[in-house]
């Protein structure tokens, strides 16, 4: 269930704006979670001009290489930050699970949206299901997440790099490129393509990447009053349970190089949290689980160190030096 913080009374001492500039990218899916956020700041506040600033990242740009290869997936946010900061935009519109763990000096998270489906999702025009692909076929996929458990459950399948916008990899799909390729549910459900989704896979073991499904509004720290604006699109329930996911990853370096995933639940004050760090062949593999009352989102960070902490006692040290070489 959906419940906002309690925000009227700090959202009604500001004037309300009269203009706001969302940066974003440009692909379908990002625009889409642009002209999404446009629509809610518009119910709010209904006399606001508000505009979008599409924009080219490097992440869109450079499509041979493996994001672990070239810096992650920070690449996506770096040129709407410096839009940010140069005055262009006043907000910009992240999926969650691209923004790093970690906040640049000067910027921040300042709303997290209400969640999608979180799950991924099996896509495949021939196969209902990952257990019907014969030997050698082909799966595709931008995640070492996924790649390590697929490897360690299909050993017989051949994993290989899916990268670009989300038409793209559905493009590379239909040419026959990939017998099968694996997909955030979310994007493909906000841009009414569900009937393309063939199968969504369990949390377990399938466990998503710590923050998925979800949108993030960054701002700069310096102007508070825009993340007061914000304020009423924010989601409680989700905020508190990508703040568990996102201190698991931050603990232990999560970033596009670590095949790591974190996901929580949080329903009348209790949280569920399952999380895992692999090798990228699945061969090794460190699983962890938490619950307990969270109440705040300290609460909720707390929660999200001690099962990272159970992870590295574990021994998920001893894989991310293999994996970020």
């Amino acid at each position: 269930m959906s419940q906002t913080l309690n925000s009227s009374s700090s959202a009604s001492a500001l004037a309300a704006p009269k203009r706001l500039v969302i940066a974003s990218r440009e692909s379908r899916l990002a625009l889409w979670q642009a002209h999404y956020v446009q629509d809610c700041l518009k119910k709010c506040y209904p006399d606001c001009d508000v505009q979008i600033l599409g924009m080219t990242t490097r992440g869109d740009q450079i499509l041979d290489k493996a994001l672990s290869k070239v810096g992650g997936k920070g690449l996506f946010v770096k040129e709407l930050e410096t839009a940010l900061e140069d005055g262009r935009a006043d907000l910009a519109v992240h999926s969650l699970k691209d923004v790093p763990m970690v906040m640049p000096e000067g910027f921040d998270l300042s709303c997290v949206m209400a969640r999608e489906d979180a799950r991924d999702a099996f896509v495949s025009n021939d196969y209902a299901s990952l257990e019907d692909l014969p030997a050698g076929a082909i799966v595709g996929t931008s995640s070492l997440r996924r790649e390590s458990v697929l490897r360690a459950k299909f050993p017989h399948l051949v994993i290989e790099p899916l990268r670009g916008n989300l038409d793209t990899r559905m493009g590379k799909l239909d040419r026959g490129e990939y017998q099968a390729i694996i997909l955030a549910a979310a994007g493909l459900k906000r841009l009414g393509l569900e009937s393309r989704i063939r199968a969504c896979l369990p949390y377990d073991p399938y466990t998503p990447a710590a923050g998925q499904g979800a949108l993030g509004i960054e701002t700069l720290t310096s102007h508070p009053h825009i993340k007061e604006w914000l304020a009423p699109l924010l989601d409680l329930p989700t905020l508190y349970a990508v703040s568990a996911e996102r201190m698991v990853s931050r603990q232990l370096g999560g970033s596009c190089e670590v095949p790591l995933a974190a996901y929580a639940t949080w329903d009348q004050n209790q949280m569920q949290i399952r999380s895992f760090v692999a090798s990228t062949d699945g061969q090794n593999i460190c699983l962890a689980k938490g619950s307990g009352a969270v109440a705040s989102v300290a609460d909720a960070e707390a929660l999200g160190l001690a099962v990272a902490q159970d992870l590295l006692a574990q021994g998920a040290a001893e894989l991310i030096p293999q994996i970020s070489k």
